[in-house]
């Protein structure tokens, strides 16, 4: 992936917490704290976790296999959302990391 398309990503990502920000307004008074985010992405992780074990064989779920790609790309939403309302670009983020990892092997 480049980085125009993982930009696109971020923008698109973004554009749909707006519009979960605008039903928090409407349903609850408030949008979500920063907390409240990560803790839903947990809940998401946790999700991921579930349904790995039951495409493994390992946790009887049916429909596991759909609802795993589903949270998966999921959690990659949260991390961007979580990211940008934190203040750190995901993409700086995810190079330093990988550069960091590449040299230690």
């Amino acid at each position: 992936m480049n980085n125009q398309n993982f930009d696109e990503i971020i923008r698109r990502s973004l554009e749909i917490r707006k519009k979960y920000r605008e039903l928090e307004i409407i349903h609850h008074g408030s949008e979500w704290t920063v907390e409240e985010d990560a803790l839903a992405y947990l809940t998401d992780a946790g999700l991921v976790g579930r349904n790995i074990m039951s495409q493994q064989q390992r946790w009887p779920k049916a429909g596991s296999e759909a609802e795993l790609k589903h949270k998966l790309g999921e959690n990659i939403w949260w991390l961007i959302v979580l990211a940008e309302r934190s203040g750190i670009d995901i993409r700086e983020a995810v190079d330093k990391f990988l550069d960091k990892t590449e040299k230690s092997f």
